[in-house]
């Protein structure tokens, strides 16, 4: 017999049940071969006084003694699993618990037996705690290890973070290139981008559904996974990590896990937020809930604060916080009202402070509540709003006649203190980049133009974050005819994108997204030019050396034939950007 034999009698030997070892040592050492096998097969036979007469019945109808024998026990194994699973449910627990133990305790000796396994792992399955020396001789051997069920892996889990690790490890490596292949997507749109997604979407994700499974109701696991994603986000900056620190939470609270949600101080916020980020908005009443759950925080219980802050950290929530906040700037534009005298926009604020600092806090352990400047109240918020005040002026100047002035031109300076905010104040500038966003979304050339040059320099390089990126190059296909435009070109890429293409990988891959989406748009001479300046480097990563490749292809194709090339000077013709009335 081959190494197979031996695993399929393990553990026979010592419950005294002979097997094919005994049979072939009988035979061996016996002198009438015949007589020893019919004496084999009736110890060893199933024991009913009726098969006797069918046994040879089937030997008539030439079906096999194995074939036969193996029938039977499948169906026994089937009953038996069927027993365990209903022993599980039934009389008291201590009772139906000792059954099961007293089971595992004659059963475990063949658990390396292929056949018998099912029955031995149900057995565990089923048991709350199976006894510490059966969970290590589990642990040591890799084949019953994999066979295991996931609730006696958790036990052996809980003992064992290295081992829990290796497991959760590959799954959140997965998860954060999830994430990056959406940002970094071909397909481009304003319509569908990284944040259309609901959170009950999200929440069905492989990794999450996965992880929820492996950390079933057992606090323990619950927090080694907190820690993990804790200890990630510190280590790499990665806010990826915030978010499926809120989606695991919200996961185990789809599913009503209490034992988890009624001892995570964060779950009642993270709910609240939840629900703000379905709606994309943060209204009045639930920016105060979410106050109120942050002043609940007792003496002494500080830390939850980098939890929360760190459930804040989460993109969707910024983007939730920073979407609010744009829209109680117009509206406070509406009603000639100062940010400083509207306290639900200073709620905002303070929530957007506090999820922008959640590196800090965790990293400096020291948690309290980010101060906030001053200035960014009472100086750059005006500021924004006062652009929103140049948008309704120039409307209306437009639609005004027109003296022999002429038409008064779109304002095209940036005030130094909006720059400077940009790049000193990390909330300035998280507001200050959505801003943006949101006059490109309104397809405000002028307003956007103006605007970009402060875009070069900023806070931490968040300009060119890939969030804020993914959604800019989503924005900008609403101006998608712009780019016939040399100015607009010319601002957008030159003053922009590739002041920052040859030292940032990233930035080099959304410019080519985006032009892999519109080159059809842009003026010829000018997509030369880009083609030239984009091309990859000996340095340049595999992603970026295939998205130029797509954009060769893609050019090579569109290629205009000698007539049209004759016609293109009349597309860089400055076209007029607004129609002037006709002068009296």
């Amino acid at each position: 017999p081959g190494p197979g034999q031996a695993e399929m009698y393990a553990g026979l030997q010592e419950l005294g049940v002979a097997h094919g070892e005994d049979l072939k040592e009988t035979l061996t050492n016996c002198t009438e071969p015949l007589k020893a096998i019919e004496q084999f097969q009736t110890e060893n036979g199933v024991l009913l006084p009726s098969l006797q007469y069918a046994l040879p019945f089937l030997d008539l109808h030439g079906t096999p003694r194995l074939e036969f024998h193996q029938s039977v026990f499948d169906e026994l194994r089937e009953k038996l699993l069927e027993r365990v699973s209903a022993i599980a449910l039934e009389g008291k627990v201590e009772e139906r618990y000792k059954k099961l133990e007293d089971l595992l305790e004659k059963s475990f000796s063949l658990v390396k037996m292929p056949s018998i396994q099912p029955v031995v792992m149900c057995v565990m399955k089923h048991l709350p705690k199976v006894p510490e020396k059966k969970l290590k001789l589990v642990m040591a051997d890799k084949d019953l290890y994999k066979a295991c069920a996931v609730e006696v892996k958790r036990q052996i889990w809980q003992d064992n973070q290295a081992l829990f690790g290796d497991e959760v490890s590959p799954l959140l490596k997965q998860y954060i290139l999830e994430k990056e292949n959406v940002l970094f997507s071909n397909d481009i749109s304003f319509l569908q981008n990284f944040f259309s997604p609901s959170p009950k979407t999200r929440r069905q994700g492989e990794v999450v559904q996965k992880l929820t499974q492996m950390i079933g109701k057992n606090v323990k696991l619950y927090d080694m996974v907190l820690q993990f994603l804790r200890t990630l986000f510190l280590r790499t900056r990665n806010v990826h990590y915030c978010t499926l620190r809120a989606e695991l939470l919200m996961s185990l609270h789809d599913l009503e896990i209490s034992e988890i949600c009624t001892v995570d101080p964060c779950h009642k916020f993270t709910w609240c937020l939840d629900a703000c980020i379905r709606e994309k908005f943060v209204d009045n009443k639930r920016a105060r809930e979410l106050q109120g759950f942050l002043d609940g925080v007792k003496k002494g219980q500080e830390q939850v604060l980098g939890d929360l802050s760190m459930i804040l950290c989460d993109p969707f929530a910024i983007n939730t916080l920073a979407l609010s906040t744009i829209r109680h700037l117009q509206d406070l534009v509406g009603q000639d009202t100062l940010p400083r005298e509207s306290p639900d926009l200073l709620l905002l604020l303070r929530r957007l402070s506090l999820g922008q600092g959640a590196w800090d806090m965790i990293d400096s352990q020291v948690f309290k509540e980010p101060k906030m400047e001053a200035e960014l109240i009472t100086r750059f918020l005006p500021l924004l709003m006062s652009f929103v005040v140049d948008d309704h002026t120039f409307t209306v100047d437009q639609k005004l006649p027109s003296e022999e002035k002429g038409p008064i031109p779109y304002p095209s300076t940036i005030p130094e203190a909006f720059t400077k905010f940009l790049q000193e104040n990390r909330i300035a500038c998280e507001i200050g980049l959505y801003y943006i966003l949101h006059i490109t979304k309104q397809r405000n050339k002028n307003a956007f133009l103006r605007l970009l040059p402060a875009l070069v320099e900023t806070f931490s390089d968040l300009a060119f974050s890939d969030i804020f990126l993914h959604l800019l190059t989503g924005n900008l296909t609403l101006l998608s005819d712009e780019f016939a435009l040399e100015e607009f070109c010319t601002s957008l890429f030159d003053g922009f994108f590739l002041t920052a293409c040859s030292r940032k990988e990233n930035v080099h891959r959304h410019v080519l997204r985006l032009l892999l989406h519109l080159h059809h748009k842009v003026a010829p001479a000018k997509l030369e030019s880009l083609q030239k300046a984009l091309e990859p480097t000996k340095q340049s990563g595999e992603a970026v050396k295939e998205l130029y490749n797509q954009l060769s292809e893609k050019l090579e194709l569109h290629k205009p034939s000698p007539a049209e090339v004759t016609e293109t000077p009349s597309m860089e013709l400055p076209l007029p950007t607004v129609p002037t009335p006709a002068s009296r």
